[in-house]
């Protein structure tokens, strides 16, 4: 769990690399971070209800990969889950413009298209939790 003073930021994605990245660029930012695959959620072997409520994370950023229509319906059950309400998503994604033709309009607090700097994800983290106050 987090000090007294750094947030808990939750990382979720299907890519190990991309999640040691943005854990290494958060905790250099001061954030407690936490993670978790996305497709071991999806199979039920990583419950999300739990890990929320293990980890309490003040925001969380999502990965949303193709299929996008799919995948992004996977994003708005977990959203939809009593345990995630109020928590700022930061979204990713491999491509913003096909995500948002799948999507139409979206209640995430920002939709970042890859490539990214990690530097954007972090002032978006910042952002979402100024937001959230």
């Amino acid at each position: 769990m987090a000090g007294a003073n750094k947030p808990v930021i939750a990382v979720l994605n299907a890519s190990t690399d991309v999640l040691e990245l943005l854990q290494e660029a958060l905790e250099d930012e001061g954030f407690v971070t936490v993670r978790a695959a996305v497709p071991e959620i999806k199979r039920g072997s990583e419950d999300f209800v739990a890990f929320l409520k293990e980890h309490d994370p003040a925001a969380i950023v999502y990965d949303v990969s193709p299929p996008y229509e799919e995948n992004w319906t996977f994003l708005r059950l977990l959203r939809d889950t009593e345990a995630a309400k109020g928590r700022p998503f930061v979204i990713t994604t491999t491509n913003k413009r096909a995500l948002e033709a799948a999507i139409g309009a979206t209640d995430a607090h920002e939709v970042i298209g890859k490539p990214y700097d990690l530097q954007e994800i972090v002032k978006a983290v910042h952002d979402a939790l100024a937001a959230r106050r």
